[in-house]
């Protein structure tokens, strides 16, 4: 059942300044996200491509009003970036929450559109869901990398992990055991 399908075929048609925007909101939030906007090289760029590719996959989900199950993939592919970084789950869902501002923000710039009222509703309760999707597929990722640490610190193996090159560090024992003989 198409609930916001006038909606949809107004974001479709101004499918390149949405996610421009979105886009651009989303790369802000990086440290560095001039380089992340500005090259399009995938093997140079590869996180600003998958975050390119991610919100523009979800959008056009939103646009075919798909089935939750339809935005795991796109979603999971933006979060577990962000979820190896320095990211406050909230931070890490933010840009999905965004979307909903970033159409407004659009759809302002003409208000000559006669959307019924609960089209935007039904819009804005679709990006809620991703975002809660979001959440969910973040706090998964988050748990997976603390298992995976413990795992690393009941083993031994952070001394690895944590201390730089194992080889530097073999190094550092070789010589530390050779002045313990002298």
């Amino acid at each position: 059942m198409a609930l916001y399908a006038k909606l949809a075929g107004i974001l479709a048609d101004r499918r390149k300044q949405i996610l421009d925007i979105w886009l651009e909101r989303t790369l802000q939030t990086y440290k560095s996200p001039n380089f992340f906007i500005q090259v399009q090289d995938p093997f140079t760029n590869p996180v600003g491509m998958l975050i390119r590719d991610g919100l523009s996959r979800i959008f056009e989900l939103l646009c075919q009003e798909a089935e939750e199950e339809a935005y795991i993939r796109p979603v999971d592919q933006i979060v577990r970036i962000r979820a190896v970084q320095e990211f406050a789950a909230s931070q890490a869902v933010v840009p999905f929450l965004e979307l909903r501002w970033v159409v407004r923000e659009v759809l302002a710039d003409n208000p000559s559109f006669n959307l019924p009222a609960d089209q935007l509703q039904h819009f804005d309760c679709a990006a809620e869901r991703v975002a809660l999707i979001a959440f969910d597929l973040y706090c998964r990722c988050r748990e997976q990398l603390y298992r995976t640490r413990v795992r690393e610190l009941k083993s031994g193996r952070a001394r690895f992990t944590d201390g730089g090159c194992p080889s530097r560090l073999l190094d550092a024992d070789t010589k530390s055991g050779a002045s313990e003989k002298e």
